[in-house]
């Protein structure tokens, strides 16, 4: 009987020690998952913010910057859903909040491009609006703004990354002529008129910068021209001094 009873103990202690494993894999199966997901809230949550911070460089409208608000609320709620004892998160959700009231009642002009000094920050001004122009399209996805502003706002955003890249191989182009390279000018400006000619929505600013694009590359059309001219003259002067000093009369010493 005695050794029946330690027979049924042991194998309780075993069935116990296997439920106990079982769910202690379990806790953590559902930590690592839960990490894993705070962890991709908390990415989400930083590409957001950086891109409504780097909106000092790149101009971006009222509905913008609502969109990106309440995409950054609802992603600290969703952390705040994993982390629900968080005081930050919390402090967090009410500044944006009061954020986005003040936004909604306030008003919002949309600046002017300004071209940074250097080709990185041309760049990160490019990447960035790729990313925004992504956004728009997933906030649209989920319900979170309208056809018409999505429409609106990435036709917008298409036009902006167009005029950055016209404008940077202009300054490109500007400098090259400026310090008499002329082939490489003509190169910056001919990329900025193809950039122009393939743009499917033509507005004012296409059709003057095209023209002046256009007019530019006709300048240093006949700069060459009257150059290789120039260097032409200079070749034959120089051939012709040859064969005088070749052909004059020999002096006797």
């Amino acid at each position: 009987m005695l050794f029946t009873i330690i027979i049924v103990l042991v194998v309780a202690l075993v069935i116990i020690a296997v439920i106990v494993n079982a769910v202690q894999q379990h806790k953590e199966r559902l930590a690592s998952l839960k990490r894993a997901e705070f962890s991709k809230l908390r990415t989400l949550l930083e590409d957001t913010e950086d891109i409504l911070l780097n909106a000092a460089n790149v101009p971006i409208t009222k509905g913008i910057v609502q969109m990106l608000l309440k995409r950054i609320i609802v992603t600290l709620k969703a952390m705040l859903e994993l982390e629900p004892n968080s005081k930050d998160l919390k402090k967090r959700i009410g500044e944006t909040e009061a954020r986005l009231n003040d936004t909604a009642s306030g008003d919002m002009t949309v600046e002017g491009l300004t071209m940074p000094d250097n080709d990185k920050q041309i760049i990160g001004m490019i990447q960035g609006i790729k990313k925004l122009r992504t956004i728009l399209r997933a906030e649209h996805a989920r319900g979170n703004i309208d056809t018409q502003t999505v429409v609106q706002e990435d036709r917008r955003l298409e036009m902006l990354q167009l005029r950055i890249n016209v404008e940077s191989q202009v300054k490109r182009g500007n400098q090259a002529r400026a310090g008499n390279m002329l082939g490489s000018a003509r190169q910056c400006y001919e990329k900025a008129l193809t950039t122009l000619s393939n743009c499917a929505h033509v507005d004012d600013y296409v059709t003057n910068r095209k023209s002046e694009v256009m007019t530019i590359l006709e300048d240093i059309a006949t700069e060459l021209k009257e150059g290789n001219l120039r260097d032409r003259q200079k070749k034959a002067e120089l051939e012709n001094n040859d064969l005088d000093v070749l052909f004059a009369p020999k002096r006797k010493w």
